[in-house]
This record gives C-alpha cells, sequence and structure tokens, in this order.
C-alpha cells in the first residue's frame, strides 16, 4: 500500500429541494385547498476518524465528494425525501485545513470522532405552509436552500508515543525491527526508509507505539533530501528517541545537526522529551565507545544510553526510559483532575 500524508478535496452539499405548489382537486371534496408539500433536506457532507486506516492514498483516486440533494415536495402533503449524506473515512489523527493550508478546520485524533464540513440545504417550503385565515389559496413555493462548495485539505500526523529520530543509516528501521514486530526496510544505502513506520513496542507488560521517519541531512529544512515533511508524524508523539550512528567519526557533528533541524521545523519539536543513544555499539571496541559516548554527553548535557540495535545490546534500558517518559506525558496534572472519590 502507497503511503499519502496531504491530499486535496472538494466537497459539495446537497441542495434543498423546491417546495410544491398543489391544490386538492377530489371529486366531493368540498372546500378544497393547498396541499402542497415541502421539499427534502440535501445530503451534508462528513469527515469520520476509522480505525485501520494509516494512509491517505484512497483519496488520490477520487478527490471529488457531491452529496445528493434533496428530492422536491410534491401534492398531497408529501415531503421530498432527503439527499443522502457523504462521509469520508479519514485515518485517526488527520487535520483538515481550509483551501489556504492554514486555518485548522478540525483535528480528529479519537475513532468515531466526527465533524460536518458541508451542510446541506434546506428544503424549501411549500404552498400549504403559506396558508393563512386572509389568505386561503397561496399560489407561491419557495425554491431550495443551495448546497455549500468548498475545497480543503486533509493532512495526516501519525498517532505514535515515540518517535525515532536520527541521519540516514542511523539503525533506525533495525532498532524498530528488534523492538517491535514491524518490517521495515533495511539496507546498508543512505534513504532505505521512504515512508514513515510504525511498530507496537512492549517492555515490562507494557506497551506503546513508536515511529520511525525518514533519515534527516543537513539542509532538510531547505528540501534537501527527503526535507523534512515527515517530521509532523512525530509532532504528537510524547518522547523522542534520538538515534546517533556511534560508528561516525563526527559524531557531535551529526548530534547538531539534527538538533539543527529540529530547531529550523519549529512546531515545538526541540523542546520535547528527547533521549539520546549511541547506536551501532557492537561494531565498536571499549576505548572507542567510551570517547565518544563521553564526546555526546558533553555535546547534549546529559545521559547518553549506548545501544545495539542489531545485537539488542541496552535495548531494555532505552525502552524502559521511553516508556517512563510516555507515562509522565499522559499523567493528569493534578490541577486538572476531579474531585476525589472513593
Amino acid at each position: 500500500m502507497k503511503f499519502l500524508d496531504l491530499t486535496k478535496v472538494y466537497i459539495r452539499s446537497g441542495g434543498g429541494g423546491a417546495g410544491c405548489v398543489s391544490f386538492r382537486r377530489e371529486k366531493f371534496v368540498e372546500f378544497g385547498g393547498p396541499d402542497g408539500g415541502d421539499g427534502g433536506n440535501g445530503g451534508s457532507v462528513w469527515a469520520e476518524a476509522v480505525e485501520g486506516l494509516n494512509t491517505l492514498i484512497d483519496f488520490r483516486y477520487q478527490q471529488h465528494f457531491f452529496a445528493k440533494s434533496g428530492q422536491g415536495g410534491m401534492g398531497s402533503q408529501r415531503t421530498g425525501k432527503t439527499g443522502d449524506d457523504i462521509v469520508l473515512r479519514v485515518p485517526v489523527g488527520t487535520e483538515i485545513l481550509d483551501e489556504d493550508e492554514e486555518t485548522l478546520i478540525a483535528d480528529l485524533t479519537t475513532p468515531g470522532q466526527r465533524v460536518l464540513l458541508a451542510q446541506g440545504g434546506n428544503g424549501g417550503w411549500g404552498n400549504l405552509r403559506f396558508k393563512s385565515s386572509t389568505n386561503r389559496a397561496p399560489a407561491r413555493a419557495n425554491p431550495g436552500q443551495e448546497g455549500v462548495e468548498r475545497t480543503i485539505w486533509l493532512r495526516l500526523k501519525l498517532i505514535a508515543d515515540a518517535g525515532l529520530l536520527g541521519l540516514p543509516n542511523a539503525g533506525k528501521s533495525t532498532f524498530l525491527a528488534a523492538t517491535s514486530n514491524a518490517r521495515p526496510k533495511i539496507a546498508d544505502y543512505p534513504f532505505t526508509t521512504l515512508v514513515p513506520n510504525l511498530g507496537v513496542v512492549g517492555i515490562d507488560g507494557k506497551e506503546f507505539v513508536m515511529a520511525d521517519i525518514p533519515g534527516l541531512i543537513e539542509g532538510a529544512s531547505e528540501g534537501r533530501g527527503l526535507g523534512d515533511q515527515f517530521l509532523a508524524h512525530v509532532e504528537r508523539c510524547s518522547v523522542l528517541l534520538h538515534l546517533v550512528d556511534g560508528t561516525s567519526s563526527t559524531i557531535t557533528k551529526d548530534y547538531r545537526t539534527i538538533i539543527g533541524e529540529l530547531d529550523a521545523y519549529g512546531g515545538g519539536l526541540a523542546d520535547k522529551p528527547r533521549i539520546t543513544a549511541i547506536n551501532k555499539i557492537d561494531a565498536l571496541d571499549p576505548k572507542t565507545l567510551s570517547t565518544r559516548r563521553r564526546a555526546l554527553e558533553k555535546a547534549t548535557g546529559g545521559k547518553v544510553f549506548a545501544i545495539s540495535g542489531a545485537s539488542g545490546q541496552g535495548l531494555p534500558d532505552v525502552l524502559r526510559a521511553l516508556m517512563a517518559a510516555i507515562q509522565a506525558d499522559r499523567a493528569i496534572p493534578e490541577d486538572e483532575q476531579g474531585p476525589w472519590r472513593p
């Protein structure tokens, strides 16, 4: 399945049906009168977040969604049929933006969440509605209200608890494959990962979702490499895991490159809780590992985990640290908690 996280969609709600002008003409019915029914309402356009989807690829092949209009009213006080609604089923985590790609209409973050995108037009009144004590035979009816037509953007931000960051070939996909059931593509050349991958990671009987995004390079904020377009998929994460290739001779420069791209991207990513780990330690001798780990700790100003996604060294410790950061982020602050109950 191809991955698509941004698409334009054209929608239009249905117009309301026109009211009917009609009079009773039955034989032997004394004092007939107006009996025109109302027009039916037009169908509306909704968006609903559903489980089981992680791409917007369906909207590449169908981009126009037009709801049906309501049926016109009929004689004998019959109301026209209401037009059917259209529901856009999108993955959880989809943002709906206006045509300018900046104004946020809705953010669908929970399964089953729905939002009305275009209200269907109301049906017009039939002439029966205009009957009064002074106008016993009105010969007028209202037309139906027109539908709403608009252009929107759908932008997917995958929902994950933890996100993986690093340069190409830092070992992110290997780490995800070693700690979850995900099977991302792994190879010894840059940009093996071309689209984000999700995996469910378990540690000490608890689980969390981790996202692996394509590697960043210097200048990604200016469009180099694959750019920073996939950083949106780690915006919702509680914690970021920054993997640094331990076999690199420029380990501190590699670290600062990623931090610089996070600052350039904005969106509060640089301020998120971040755990740093030096990867591929199975390929380093103890002296080199110690030297590079100290250099990285000096650059980060904090603790640096030593791990190997290939051999599994140090993985439980870093997963526990991630789980602790996620639980801390999920905790409800005391000032937001409700009253104590037994």
